[in-house]
């Protein structure tokens, strides 16, 4: 009961910011209401020491002779644009309604039209860039509901806002895990449309170059569409003029081949959008593995442990240096 009380009044105190910056802006338009979102968060992101050195963990291994001063620019662009997507999730339903800001192009929307009209199904890969909402709020506006999958959130006020304004732009919402999974399946048998952001790490994925480093990549979307004999579509919403606007493409389909070829090639896709805007995508997923570690260091033997133990001599004890190395390196 005590753990219980603390932890929720921990979610609380975490939740504070993001609530008050919330309220600040009511009585605002929405556009004025996103944007004042998005300005604090880049503030946080620019200035606040440890968010700044997450940001430049991730960055300075894909750009390490970029000039600080432009690197600091682009984190603080992301942040924006980070507030901007966190309030348009959390109002989707008047995002929605401003669907004269979507600019649709791209052949594998008709793939996708045909594919759902046919009850064949199909799937939609993208990544945490731009807007990624974007893309399902405009095939709902065409009559396809697409779900998603979705990981859940550590504090409960995140999880329920964000699981509600997802929800409100599609569903089913499943959760990653082999609940989720089944219930993806069934989605897909039933010839409905699911998304899938396939940019995070996945600990049992293939290791694939992404931005030109190797990273842990799910093939769960290549093999699903494989296997069922439905489409792979790339799509993103690049956020344009003001940042107000989206150009959402619908890329062509990937050609069925093998998983891994299929991967790779939506992977390449998505490098190369962030190559021409790094601060449109969410550089903070720990995208990339770390090296791996000598012998001794990935033991659990006693002297590993000591050996660890004194490299990290801070440490309490063996077993928070081992942590700290792990953390370190994630």
């Amino acid at each position: 009961m005590i753990f219980r009380s603390i932890r929720a009044t921990w979610h609380h105190f975490k939740y504070l910011p993001l609530l008050s910056a919330i309220t600040f802006s009511r009585g605002r338009s929405f556009a004025r209401r996103s944007q004042a979102l998005g300005v604090s968060i880049g503030w946080v992101l620019r200035w606040y020491p440890p968010a700044r050195r997450w940001f430049e963990r991730e960055f300075l291994k894909i750009f390490p002779d970029m000039p600080r001063d432009k690197r600091l620019n682009i984190c603080q662009r992301m942040g924006v644009h980070m507030g901007r997507t966190l309030f348009e999730i959390y109002h989707s339903k008047e995002f929605q309604a401003a669907s004269h800001k979507f600019h649709v192009s791209g052949e594998g929307l008709q793939t996708l039209e045909k594919a759902f009209a046919a009850g064949k199904g199909a799937i939609v890969v993208s990544g945490h860039f731009g807007q990624w909402e974007a893309v399902r709020a405009v095939l709902k506006k065409r009559g396809i509901e697409t779900g998603a999958v979705y990981r859940r959130q550590a504090n409960r006020h995140y999880q329920r806002r964000l699981l509600a304004g997802i929800q409100a732009t599609g569903n089913p919402i499943v959760s990653t895990g082999r609940a989720g999974t089944r219930a993806l399946v069934r989605h897909l048998k039933a010839g409905r449309v699911i998304a899938i952001m396939l940019d995070e790490k996945h600990p049992d994925g293939a290791r694939l170059p992404f931005l030109g480093r190797d990273a842990l990549t799910s093939l769960s979307a290549a093999n699903l569409a494989i296997k069922y004999g439905i489409p792979m579509i790339p799509a993103f919403g690049t956020r344009i003029a003001d940042g107000n606007e989206f150009d959402v493409e619908f890329e062509a389909a990937i050609p069925h081949s093998d998983s891994t070829t299929m991967t790779q090639a939506f992977n390449d896709s998505l490098s190369k959008r962030i190559l021409e805007n790094p601060d449109q995508w969410y550089w903070l997923l720990r995208r990339w593995m770390a090296p791996r570690q000598p012998a001794a260091f990935n033991t659990l033997s006693k002297k590993g442990i000591m050996r660890t133990y004194f490299q990290f001599g801070a440490a309490r004890d063996p077993a928070t240096a081992l942590l700290r190395l792990t953390r370190n390196n994630a």
